[in-house]
């Protein structure tokens, strides 16, 4: 394959992985109601630049430290543990009329926010299913991609980080726009909505590692 195909190849497949619903979704509608169409670029900047290190930490053979059983657990415990914190922040944000003031602009986010670029990186690191994603599917796309050499391995990475940017990109267009038709009401409605969504998924990933810590049969 050349670098085009393998390019829009992993853009494809980076497509269908970044329009799931996921914590990264909903950290960005709730910042891009904060802070305007520029908060999805940048959570996703902080996404992609731990994405590098990862793939670079995987090829030197990390996948094989990532497959053993204790390691995935730890992931899923770690995981819901860190989003469950980072949705009780957002809801005290909301709580303290933090999330938005007004429906006709964006609220500036308090001084102890993280910044976009720090939530993405945070949030990427508490996904373990993105971890594994990575370390299964995205290491089996990479594979090829490392046999003709570095500027594949590049082209396999352009296309998937392209997807992400594309994707969040326009939903925090989109969110960023539709703000000024926004109540105040609305808009700490769909800041709990999407506490919530992090919350839940929170409790999956915690639900998930305690029934392997327990020897309970998996439920990936």
């Amino acid at each position: 394959m050349n670098l085009a195909q393998l390019a829009v190849g992993a853009f494809v497949v980076g497509l269908s992985g970044a329009m799931s619903p996921g914590p990264v979704f909903a950290a960005t509608v709730a910042e891009s109601v904060r802070r305007g169409a520029r908060a999805g670029p940048q959570i996703v900047a902080g996404h992609a630049a731990l994405e590098i290190m990862l793939i670079a930490a995987l090829l030197a053979g990390l996948d094989r430290w990532l497959r053993r059983e204790a390691v995935r657990t730890a992931l899923l415990l770690g995981g819901g543990l860190a989003l469950i914190a980072l949705a009780v922040r957002m809801a005290a944000d909301v709580r303290a009329d933090r999330f938005v003031s007004s429906p006709s602009r964006i609220a500036p986010a308090p001084p102890s926010a993280l910044h976009p670029v720090v939530l993405g990186v945070v949030l990427s690191l508490s996904n373990p299913y993105w971890i594994l994603w990575w370390a299964t599917i995205g290491l089996a796309m990479l594979s090829p991609a490392v046999e003709q050499g570095w500027p594949s391995v590049a082209a396999v990475y352009a296309g998937h980080v392209g997807a992400d940017f594309a994707w969040y990109g326009a939903v925090s267009a989109a969110v960023a726009r539709g703000r000024r038709w926004l109540s105040t009401g609305a808009a700490r409605l769909l800041g709990l909505a999407c506490t919530a969504g992090m919350l839940w998924l929170g409790g999956v990933f915690l639900h998930t590692g305690a029934r392997r810590l327990l020897g309970a049969q998996s439920v990936w």
